[in-house]
């Protein structure tokens, strides 16, 4: 089969952020037969997609097609690529590629986001061997690795199952790895992007009692609604570390500042509790910490990136089970660059979503 035509909004400088992405071809990583071609259909708008436009983690490998939460139609699929078959709906999240080898002990474990030998992004990576580079999907079709590309349930429809593929999922892999279930009490640090969904899962998991927190009290009513059992805004309550000492087993935070209160977020845990940090903060800092806080509290800090490939599939099939609504808000991908400019100023609630107008008319 011929290769389709690669087209898609290419940020060229960090001026992009503003708004300033332009339509244009691209070449895709070169074609093997591990690899499907999909035609994209939805892309979720990502918090990442913003980061990397502006080169906040770093030099990006302009020009970059951003978007790391594809829905699509699979039109193309390698002969080593079992599970997928041409017309199916499929999705692609944060990942591209691992190395997959029996040998390494994070792929052989399930652990491929954290693989040491070669992680391969959905966009803005250079590919090892020649293949080329990696681009996302706010364009008309993606080629990625099969390994990484997902079927999406029935039921699921592809305007939700779209940012659960990064964002969803970035905050499932640390509640399921942390023990989210019956008996817990679950704190929630930021109720937007990726917040809104560590109350859905954290409630569809069984938590006891899902807490959201945030610093103003205008997401209160949101967060309720959301599924969440209580509701503390920390810049406008008084004495809140105190009132809430010692009531939460896990915190996920998905805050990307430094300067947040974090002494205070930890104020929160139980003895032997533990706090998870998925937000990332342009430069990587977070606030300081005092020792004591640790010790005297028994507490754990940890990270967590994306989630693997058997907790994306995992995490789809909850959605669909149990009818997990996102809330999500769809915007034409023809007008990618003003809903980055209009992301970037916080009014998404909680995800805005591109619809290509584009597609099935290829």
């Amino acid at each position: 089969m011929a290769s389709p035509k690669f087209q898609g909004w290419l940020g060229k400088t960090p001026e992009s952020i503003n708004g300033k992405m332009e339509w244009g071809e691209f070449e895709p990583k070169k074609w093997t037969e591990d690899d499907v071609d999909i035609e994209v259909s939805h892309c979720g708008i990502c918090g990442s997609d913003l980061h990397m436009l502006k080169s906040g983690w770093g030099p990006t490998p302009y020009p970059c097609v951003v978007g790391h939460e594809i829905v699509g139609r699979a039109v193309r699929v390698g002969e080593n690529v079992k599970h997928l078959k041409v017309g199916d709906r499929v999705g692609v999240g944060a990942q591209a590629r691992s190395c997959k080898k029996s040998t390494c002990v994070d792929c052989s474990n399930g652990l491929e986001p954290y693989c040491a030998n070669e992680t391969v992004n959905t966009y803005g990576s250079i590919y090892p061997n020649g293949e080329g580079k990696s681009f996302g999907g706010y364009a008309d079709y993606n080629r990625t690795n099969g390994n990484f590309v997902f079927k999406i349930p029935d039921g699921l429809d592809s305007a939700v199952a779209a940012p659960m593929l990064c964002g969803g999922v970035t905050v499932y892999s640390p509640l399921k790895q942390y023990g989210c279930g019956p008996g817990k009490t679950i704190g929630i640090v930021g109720v937007g992007g990726l917040g809104h969904f560590g109350v859905l899962f954290a409630k569809a998991l069984g938590a006891d009692r899902v807490v959201g927190i945030s610093r103003k009290a205008d997401k209160r009513e949101d967060a309720l609604k959301l599924g969440a059992d209580e509701y503390i805004a920390t810049g406008e309550e008084k004495d809140w570390e105190t009132k809430h000492a010692r009531s939460l087993d896990l915190i996920i935070c998905t805050v990307s500042s430094e300067k947040m209160p974090l002494e205070g977020y930890l104020r929160l845990l139980k003895a032997k509790g533990t706090f998870i940090q998925v937000g990332a903060p342009d430069g990587g800092n977070l606030p300081p910490v005092s020792a004591f806080t640790l010790i005297f509290g028994g507490l754990k800090i940890g990270g967590s990136a994306i989630g693997s490939p058997s907790e994306i599939n995992e995490m789809l099939q909850l959605a669909a089970d149990n009818k997990i609504k996102a809330w999500v808000q769809e915007r034409p991908l023809k007008e990618a660059n003003q809903a980055i400019i209009d992301m970037d100023k916080g009014k998404a609630r909680y995800r805005y979503v591109l619809v290509n107008e584009n597609y099935g008319h290829h």
